[in-house]
């Protein structure tokens, strides 16, 4: 027996070429490329913060160490247990975090958050590689993982900044 399709529906075939075609654009070669490319891959011994981001959707995780002095990030190290899409933004992220300020990396995730959850405009400048991850805005269910990295730096830079005040305040009774 065979079914008859329903009006407007593509053959089988066809839906599959164009699952295909979409999968292709958000895992095209420069993710690819930033995904086998991880920097700042190593953990440090010495981190004035750590913070884990999990992604409860796909299982991935993102862990991050940072040394921070000031407002500026000085040392930084990760592992990222994460799919292509979030191995990608951490490896952007580990080319870019040392040198940082506090307040570039929380503007850089909130356009990343924008851009992913608002169709907002891709972060610019150094962080211009991240614009690769622009198409995966039209994947909701992949959102999660590639925000981890930017997550887990926020985490962290609000941990360090919190001892950073009590070191402050400490300082200052002394």
């Amino acid at each position: 027996m065979v079914r008859a399709r329903k009006p407007g529906l593509p053959p089988p075939h066809e839906a599959l070429r164009n699952r295909m075609t979409q999968l292709s654009e958000i895992y095209n070669q420069r993710i690819l490329e930033l995904s086998a490319n991880i920097a700042g891959a190593q953990r440090l011994a010495d981190a004035d913060a750590t913070a884990t981001a999990h992604s409860k959707l796909c299982g991935s995780t993102v862990t991050v160490d940072l040394k921070v002095e000031g407002d500026r990030v000085e040392g930084f190290g990760q592992t990222v247990k994460a799919c292509l899409l979030g191995q990608a933004a951490a490896s952007v992220m580990g080319r870019n975090i040392v040198g940082t300020s506090a307040r570039e990396l929380r503007e850089v995730g909130s356009a990343m958050r924008n851009m992913l959850k608002a169709g907002g405009p891709p972060p610019t400048g150094r962080w211009a590689d991240l614009a690769v991850l622009q198409p995966v805005k039209d994947y909701k269910a992949r959102h999660a993982s590639t925000l981890l990295v930017f997550d887990a730096v926020e985490a962290a830079l609000a941990d360090a900044e919190a001892k950073q005040g009590v070191s402050a305040a400490a300082q200052a009774s002394a």
